[in-house]
């Protein structure tokens, strides 16, 4: 099937009839504050939540979805940034659960965008670009990861600046910090080791189904 772009929103929608679920939503997902680059370009259902959306960015990142997240979103016409996450009785208090707020109602053309957070303590800043809205291919089970860029950096390695040290304590192997780190990559939640900061495989993500996901969170 031919894979074509459709402006949508504040563009004029063709007169051919088209159901928003035969449409998907094209994203480049890109953490700040890190060279090279770290990336990923995602598609998913037009349909999807904000919580969808958080999944399948957390599942194509490689994070392991065990801190608060958060979304903000830029509207002129309101003011402050839209934030939606997950509410919660410490700290902000207007935050949008995610699971009631469709990805459609923003994003409504390529170049749209929002910021998004992951993890308060490391606070690690992504921009989640809209790119293109497409036609999907009905051979193709959503959402999917087509492409990026290195691997994640492990969680709770200290942000930006934790992750810069962590490269440079590897990449020592005659510093006793290096065997340090080895041992507390081998030793994580998830089993790190060998951390190959430069590899990443677009066809080794597994997305997780954002409803059990969901439930587990709210448990």
């Amino acid at each position: 099937m031919a894979r074509i772009y459709i402006p949508l929103g504040r563009f004029t929608v063709p007169k051919i009839a088209i159901m928003k679920q035969e449409l998907a939503y094209r994203f480049m997902v890109e953490l700040l504050g890190v060279k090279p680059s770290i990336w990923r370009i995602i598609e998913v259902p037009c349909n999807y939540s904000f919580w969808d959306l958080h999944v399948a960015i957390q599942d194509a990142m490689g994070w392991l979805d065990y801190h608060l997240h958060l979304f903000s979103i830029s509207v002129p016409e309101e003011g402050a940034p839209i934030e939606v996450g997950i509410p919660h009785e410490e700290g902000k208090m207007n935050i949008l659960p995610g699971w009631d707020v469709a990805i459609a109602d923003y994003f409504a053309q390529p170049g749209d965008h929002a910021a998004y957070e992951y993890d308060c303590g490391d606070r690690w800043l992504h921009n989640v670009l809209l790119t293109g809205i497409l036609l999907r291919d009905s051979s193709t089970n959503y959402p999917i990861c087509l492409a990026g860029e290195r691997a994640c950096p492990p969680e709770d390695c200290g942000g930006v600046s934790g992750y810069y040290r962590l490269i440079e304590n590897l990449s020592n192997t005659n510093k006793s910090s290096h065997e340090d780190m080895v041992y507390w990559l081998s030793n994580h939640a998830k089993n790190y080791w060998p951390y190959r900061p430069e590899e990443f495989d677009p066809q080794s993500v597994v997305f997780w189904d954002p409803k059990k996901r969901l439930e587990i969170a709210l448990s």
